[in-house]
């Protein structure tokens, strides 16, 4: 008896493709990447993170302080110490800081700070 073989087709390796996004696909790709962004400024708009720092209101009023003149080793504390004896230089401090926009607590000599009226007065 005779055996009759057939060769058999050896199947191919798989072959890996690429990824290959349509126009339509990379807009959708970055809607979706853009979508949190989005989303977090939305909510920051709705919740009045919008609104304008500044405003134009008149502001305070020129004859509501009046004006130091930093001295060499002179601190916020001490001014208002100085400006204010008979009142929490805390309290002072941060009313000062607040009148003249200061994002810290260093003043440097020569500096002009503007004191509330309630102390000037005092003083």
């Amino acid at each position: 008896m005779t055996a009759i073989s057939f060769p058999s087709p050896v199947a191919a390796p798989a072959r890996a493709t690429r990824l290959r996004l349509t126009v339509r696909g990379r807009r959708v790709l970055a809607l979706l990447a853009a979508l949190p962004a989005l989303v977090a400024l939305g909510a920051a708009l709705a919740l009045g993170g919008g609104a304008a720092l500044a405003s134009r209101d008149s502001g305070t009023p020129v004859d509501s302080f009046e004006t130091v003149l930093v001295s060499a080793g002179d601190t916020l504390w001490s001014i208002a110490e100085e400006v204010a004896p008979g009142h929490d230089p805390r309290d002072v401090v941060d009313q000062i800081a607040r009148l003249n926009a200061l994002t810290g607590v260093s003043v440097q000599a020569g500096q002009r700070l503007a004191i509330p009226a309630q102390y000037a007065d005092e003083h």
